[in-house]
């Protein structure tokens, strides 16, 4: 598929090519990356750049991005992100949580999009993280009561130095010094992507002086007895079936610099929970907190598309789990091709690499949009 990307940004483009070439967390960019008076050229592509305060004068039907991701930190709210659109985007993807917007998790709710929402959240990394969890947990053996507790690297919004901090006096304190208690919704979120666990979870954050991945502490109390072994058993069949891609599994003695770079949501850790009764349990989880949730917010993307292009078939939401599902798994790979210029869907192609004689479709599925 031809792809357009622009990008809204208050810094140079040649601040901006030396900051994607190099990053002191992840290494050096692979591909060749240029830039000129307009932005960026990436592997020869080229990357508008905008450099614009208020979403509501970008025009975004001059450029043909239909699909705009919402990562400023500052339009998070329906009404805010809601900006994008009179510029003539289609769909906003805020990349963090929302007191209001729709809130998916991949692995998780995304079968409960539909066509009509215009302003959605990818959630936050660490609801990512442990949702997938909870999900597993409850569907097999009920998920009682739980708190969490994320360890998590430092992020830009604490301080080299001591300083003064707008959110609590803890905050202000040295990132690379202190251990950090600090507060986080991402448990209370788990509830608006899994409804029935709405009120049965809680958290807080532990800031550490680490630059990136994280991992999630879930203790809680489940309704059915269940033994540590059969828990591991259950997630580690879920990483390698439903979740494949989402949810990943591990029996190694792994720290946190071992998950960097990892594609998961969740990165269930086999050898460091423990059980105090068959009702009472202590499961931990790694993310890295940034690659893994910059996946899934173009894993949303994809998604959304595909959902365009399956219910212009009259396929549904049905058809696109089972698609997304298969290509978690490693079972089909789905190419969709559009003709037209950038953003348009005048007219697209599924092509799969296996046949799938249970939903009687050939393996090229010709699509009108």
């Amino acid at each position: 598929m031809h792809r357009c990307t622009d990008v809204v940004d208050l810094l140079t483009s040649i601040d901006q090519e030396y900051m994607l070439k190099y990053d002191s967390q992840h290494g050096q960019f692979k591909d060749e990356i240029s830039h000129d008076e307009s932005g960026l050229v990436v592997g020869g592509k080229h990357i508008k750049f905008y450099a614009e305060r208020d979403p509501a004068n970008i025009k975004w039907s001059e450029t043909g991005a239909d699909y705009i991701v919402e990562s400023t930190g500052v339009f998070t709210t329906t009404e805010k992100a809601s900006a994008h659109l009179k510029g003539g985007a289609k769909k906003v993807i805020i990349s963090a949580p929302s007191a209001d917007a729709p809130m998916f998790v991949m692995g998780v709710n995304e079968e409960k999009y539909t066509a009509d929402i215009q302003v959605l959240s990818n959630a936050s990394c660490t609801t990512n993280c442990l949702a997938p969890l909870a999900k597993v947990v409850h569907q097999n053996w009920g998920l009682k009561e739980g708190l969490m507790t994320t360890v998590h690297s430092y992020t830009a919004t604490q301080k080299t130095v001591d300083g003064p901090s707008g959110k609590d006096w803890r905050g202000g304190r040295t990132a690379a010094q202190n251990i950090i208690p600090s507060s986080t919704g991402a448990a209370k979120a788990v509830g608006k992507v899994i409804p029935e666990l709405n009120g049965k979870l809680t958290g807080m954050s532990m800031r550490v002086p680490t630059s990136n991945v994280s991992v999630v502490d879930l203790t809680c109390r489940t309704e059915k007895p269940v033994t540590y072994d059969e828990i591991k058993k259950v997630m580690k069949a879920a990483s390698e079936g439903e979740l494949k891609g989402i949810l990943g599994y591990t029996e190694d003695a792994v720290v946190s610099t071992d998950m960097n770079g990892n594609t998961n949501s969740s990165i269930f850790d086999a050898g460091a929970g423990i059980a105090l009764n068959e009702n009472f349990i202590k499961l931990v989880s790694w993310y890295d907190n940034e690659w893994g949730y910059s996946r899934r917010v173009v894993d949303l993307i994809c998604e959304l598309l595909l959902f365009v292009v399956l219910s212009a078939s009259n396929s549904g939401h049905k058809l696109t789990r089972i698609f997304h599902s298969l290509h978690r798994q490693g079972r089909l790979r789905l190419q969709i091709a559009t003709n037209g210029k950038c953003g348009t869907t005048e007219h697209a192609l599924v092509r799969s690499t296996t046949s799938f004689p249970f939903l009687s479709l050939p393996p090229y599925i010709p699509l009108s949009i």
